[in-house]
Formats: structure tokens, sequence, C-alpha cells
């Protein structure tokens, strides 16, 4: 459906994004982490968990949680977002979002949101 070119306009949006990305397939193997996520994980290794589990990365009630997830997104089409956690110490929010090809299941993503106003000025080019 998407040529090359369309799939390098999708890369930089995530690279571009400050929110942290981490993409899984459904063997919850880490297949990326966008610079945010690198950065936020540093203290874990950052970019050396891409070709880990991400369950690695959870305590055990949070790995039942995640695995329930991605059985809710395989149950239905129509399951594709789930929010997961507030973090006030962070104001920050937690998703997991289904990644879907032609609507068949392919893995999914977790994006933590932060939720402190904009600091930067408006339209500020210089």
């Amino acid at each position: 459906m998407y040529n090359e070119e369309m799939m390098r306009y999708f890369a930089s949006v995530l690279e571009q994004d400050r929110a942290a990305v981490v993409i899984c397939d459904l063997h919850h193997t880490i297949v990326y982490m966008n610079p945010a996520a690198v950065q936020a994980q540093a203290k874990n290794g950052g970019e050396k968990l891409i070709g880990r589990s991400l369950l690695d990365c959870h305590n055990a009630a949070s790995v039942e949680k995640i695995k329930q997830i991605v059985e809710w997104f395989a149950a239905d089409v129509s399951h594709n977002l789930v929010y997961t956690f507030h973090n006030p110490t962070q104001n920050k929010d937690g998703y997991m979002v289904a990644l879907r090809d032609n609507g068949q299941l392919i893995g999914y993503y977790e994006k933590h949101e932060y939720r402190n106003p904009e600091s930067m000025k408006l339209y500020d080019l210089w």
C-alpha cells in the first residue's frame, strides 16, 4: 500500500517525536525505539534494548497486563488503543497501540506522552 518514499516520511515522524515510542513484534521483541525512547531508557541500556524482549523490562504484574492487552488487540480489529498508566511525578501517560497490516495484528507499540504545558515560544524560529 505504501511505497518506499512514504515509509521515509513515516519513519521521520517517529524519529522527530518527542514522546518515547517503542515498537514490538508479537513475540514482544523490541524492533524499534525512537531517539526519545533511547534517551528515556539510557539507564537501562538505551539502544541496546533493541532485539530484546520488552517483557524483560517489566515486573511480573506488568508482563501479565501486556500479554492480556495483546490478546485483546488480537480478538477484534477495532481493539487498538489502551491507556496503561499515568506517572504523576513526570506528568506523563502511557499507551499501548495495536499495529496492523490490512487488519492483521503484526505488533504493538508503547508511547509515553508528557502532559506538561509547552515551554517553547509560539513560532519561535530564531
